[in-house]
Order: C-alpha cells, then structure tokens, then sequence
C-alpha cells in the first residue's frame, strides 16, 4: 500500500504541470495523474485481484458499479478501496491539499489505510492495530509518530472542516468553532485525528473514507449518522446511492470523537 502511495505521488507531482483536467458524468474533475495512479494500484494488486479473496473499488474504475452487490461484498475477504488522487481540483489547480489514499475492508469493516500528501510530504497509515503520522515522508529526514487517541475540546479557537456545499443546505452556530473548508476529504477525514480541527462533516463516496477510516478509529473518533447519531462501522450497499453518483452516502456523517457528537450536531441547522 505504501508503495502505491509513493509511486503514485511521484506521478502527481511529475504531472502537476500537465494535468489535462476534464470532466465526467457526474461533474467531478479528472486528471492524468487520476488515471495514472489508477493504473499503477491495479499493475501492483493484480495477482491478488486475480483471486477471489480481493477486489479493488477504484474512483476511477469505468465499471465500478459490478461492485454495488452486497452478496458479493459479503463473499470478499477483503475490499480495497481506492482514490487516486483526492482533492483533484485542488491537485489540477496546483494547490498542495491533495492525497492519495487508499484502504482494505476486511469483513467489510475498516482495517488498513493509507493516505499520502505528497506536496505536504505528510503519510497518515493504519496497521490495523495502530495509526501513526508520518512527516517528511519517503525521504532520509522521515519522522514517524504514533497516533494516540485524541478527544480534543471544543474552544473558541477550534475548526471543523466541512464539505464545500456545506453551507447550500446547512446553517452553522460559529460561536466557540469555526467551519473550514479544504476540498479534499482526505485533509478532512486525517487532520482530525492529529488535532487538526475537532472534527469533519462529511458525505463523501466509499473512496474517499476507506482509507482514512481506520486511522481515525485508531485516533478514538468515530463516524456517526448526523440524523441518527449511529456509528458506521461495516459497509452495506444501502449505505449508498446507486444512480448518478454511485457509491456515494446516502447521507451526511460527523466525525467527532463520542463527546465531541452532541454538540457539534446541535450547531447544524438544514436551511428551510
């Protein structure tokens, strides 16, 4: 998994001033990194893609919808998830908060992550016991730390990242915590776990978690339906839409440490 990180970020940043962005279907922005990356993760998994054992859910998969198929999720030992390159209008506009990240559901619950900034040289990565947090990363001064857990309060000086359509259909309380917006669901899904900001709403699609979420859960904090406060801990395809945006949930989450919840939740409104 490191090594489709690393590879990958060297592509990303060899073509960072070539990044060809254009358009699919479902309005999102695609690069030649995204395609390249893509294609590098499947040439280093394909032995085990061969087996029944593994399957790859790839943003950039043109087929990825024969996956939408519980029994078949059911029946895989282990679900690897990909995002070649997260943030890809940051990426394509030449802004450092992009990431590739990439994880494994095994029982189609969270087990190993990565996620590699490479412009940041920052590498957040799950064992699948522990998590830890990598500074100048892939190079002889690399700083490894390991993540502990974290519950950190709320004050007046707090942030909590949110997606950029956000504010479209939701009211924010500002007093005592801040919304910050970066475009990228890796930035928002990590940081958090190493005091970045107390914590992310989110509704992204399955690539865009998968590969943060057992480093979070490693740092104490949890993803929890904002409409029901239930935790997701194992995946099931009802979780997600099938038309347009496959794969995408249904509906919106907070990651928050279980203290951290209540209070973010009660500073949401839905605008009317």
């Amino acid at each position: 998994m490191k090594t489709i990180a690393r590879e990958g970020g060297k592509i990303a940043r060899e073509l960072v001033d070539q990044s060809q962005p254009s358009f699919k279907k479902d309005g999102s922005v695609v690069t030649l990194a995204d395609k390249k990356v893509s294609r590098l993760a499947q040439e280093i998994l394909q032995d085990l893609l061969k087996t029944p054992e593994h399957i790859l859910i790839d943003e950039e998969d043109p087929v990825v919808e024969r996956y939408f198929d519980q029994p078949l999720l059911e029946k895989t030992p282990f679900v690897w998830a990909l995002d070649p390159i997260d943030g890809t209008r940051n990426y394509a506009n030449r802004m450092p908060n992009f990431g590739i990240s990439i994880g494994v559901l095994k029982d189609l619950r969270p087990w190993l992550g990565v996620v590699y900034f490479p412009a940041l040289q920052e590498l957040f990565y799950s064992d699948g016991k522990e998590a830890f947090f990598v500074q100048q990363a892939f190079s002889s001064e690399e700083r490894t730390t390991k993540i502990p857990a974290i519950d950190q309060p709320i004050t007046g000086q707090s942030v909590f990242l949110c997606i950029d359509n956000f504010a479209k259909k939701f009211e924010w309380d500002y007093q005592d915590c801040h919304l910050m917006t970066q475009a990228c669901a890796a930035v928002d899904l990590c940081w958090p776990a190493i005091g970045r900001g107390c914590g992310a709403f989110f509704k992204y699609s399955l690539w865009d978690f998968v590969g943060p979420w057992p480093i979070v859960t490693a740092a104490g904090l949890n993803f929890r339906s904002l409409a029901s406060g239930k935790i997701l801990d194992r995946i099931q395809v009802d979780l997600f839409l099938k038309e347009n945006t496959i794969w995408k949930l249904r509906e919106p989450y907070i990651l928050s440490s279980e203290r951290n919840f209540s209070i973010l939740k009660s500073k949401i409104r839905p605008r009317e």
